[in-house]
């Protein structure tokens, strides 16, 4: 006989990059498997339909603890985009009360601050940390301390040149004239396994329209592509500095919406701002 457990979830989303919340404080969930169950409640023909499952957990250092499971039950380090709807859900659920709070995830503390109106987070405002630039940090095969900047690799019998950061997972950006016109299909899942990146990587698509924009596509690591990604976009801004074509603060058009990065000269800390939206709540049997 099969037991089946029912739990309380909240489906939100960053800019369309969506995920399925659920409070892990205050219900307890089955003992099964998580990466079955986040590939399971995922799918969006036979589950709720999402790029993600969330958890809240306590945390033994933090404000609250944030898991992450893609919809391909991979666990990566960090979630720019999740991190904000997870702020949005706590807030207004009252797991906690303070505006600026901690959060631990896999890539270290994360601060978010949520912005107010009238009782409803509007927008967060997230300390995302400072972007890691060398080979080993991201992690990328090569010299362990030096940074990859605007190097050439060949994807499907074209050249790319790569910019790598990581903001707690990696990510790969390459500066292009027509991202539109990239077969991401394709090229999307070349990059993400390439032997070059032995945890594998998020590859950035960009357009720099002046030095305070730019348009992105990305090929999410674990989920492909996503309608925006938070992480990505901090990492588009700071390849887009190191290269001279961006400011230090600048507006990333993502195809969900846009997303206001900075990266402070004084702690060298990237600054994310950007809404996350509620869309329903629901219980499900797992």
């Amino acid at each position: 006989m099969k037991h089946t457990h029912t739990i309380k979830f909240s489906k939100l989303h960053g800019l369309g990059n969506d995920f399925i919340v659920i409070d892990a404080i205050h219900q307890q969930l089955p003992d099964c498997a998580l990466d079955t169950v986040a590939q399971a409640l995922c799918d969006r023909h036979f589950g709720i339909g999402a790029d993600g499952l969330i958890l809240i957990e306590n945390s033994s250092h933090s404000d609250l603890k944030m898991r992450i499971i893609n919809s391909d039950g991979s666990e990566p380090q960090m979630c720019g985009n999740g991190i904000r709807c997870i702020a949005k859900f706590a807030y207004e659920n009252k797991l906690i009360t303070k505006e600026v709070f901690s959060v631990e995830t896999l890539a270290g503390v994360i601060v978010p601050a949520v912005i107010i109106n009238d009782g409803v987070v509007t927008a967060i405002e997230v300390d995302m940390g400072p972007p890691f630039l060398k080979n080993a940090e991201i992690p990328i095969v090569g010299n362990s301390t030096d940074t990859t900047l605007n190097s050439p690799v060949t994807i499907n019998g074209e050249e790319f040149h790569i910019t790598t950061v990581s903001m707690g997972n990696p990510h790969a950006v390459i500066f292009m004239d027509h991202p539109e016109d990239i077969d991401i299909e394709i090229v999307g899942p070349l990059f993400e396994r390439h032997a070059l990146f032995p945890e594998r990587t998020n590859t950035e698509f960009v357009r720099i329209e002046t030095r305070s924009e730019a348009t992105m596509r990305v090929w999410e690591r674990g989920a492909g592509e996503t309608l925006a990604c938070g992480t990505g976009a901090c990492a588009v801004l700071v390849a887009g500095v190191l290269n001279g074509l961006l400011d230090r603060k600048a507006t990333i058009h993502l195809p969900g919406g846009s997303l206001l990065i900075e990266w402070l000269s004084t702690s060298q800390h990237v600054m994310m701002t950007g809404p996350a939206t509620l869309v329903f709540e629901g219980e499900i049997e797992i």
